[in-house]
């Protein structure tokens, strides 16, 4: 770490100060990824409900268009989801990501991109 490269008058503080900033990083992090599982959630359930309108007769274009555009991020989600199970996932998942930005595809469903943050 660097704090013990270096000779500090409290090295003990700095690591504790560190780990604290890590804790809150960290949960900070759960809780972005919690609110955006969440949101998921809510408009997959919106799709299940404009699909069983659809099925009878009863959603419009616009409400299908919606409904298709989340079931188009469901499979985003799942094709991610493959790597998740493979070996190096936490390696190879963000090369995915980055090679995709590049080319221009967007790879990570809605709520999970930084647009609308």
């Amino acid at each position: 770490m660097k704090h013990l490269k270096k000779i500090h008058r409290a090295p003990v503080r700095v690591s504790r100060i560190q780990g604290r900033r890590m804790r809150n990083n960290f949960r900070r992090t759960m809780i972005d990824l919690k609110i955006a599982l969440a949101q998921e959630k809510e408009e997959t359930v919106e799709m299940l409900q404009i699909y069983g309108k659809g099925i009878k007769g009863q959603a419009d274009k616009q409400d299908l268009k919606v409904a298709h555009a989340q079931f188009f991020d469901i499979l985003k989600g799942l094709g991610l989801g493959v790597f998740a199970i493979l070996p190096f996932a936490p390696i190879t998942i963000p090369v995915i990501i980055k090679l995709a930005k590049a080319v221009g595809v967007d790879v990570l469903p809605s709520s999970f991109s930084q647009k609308d943050k």
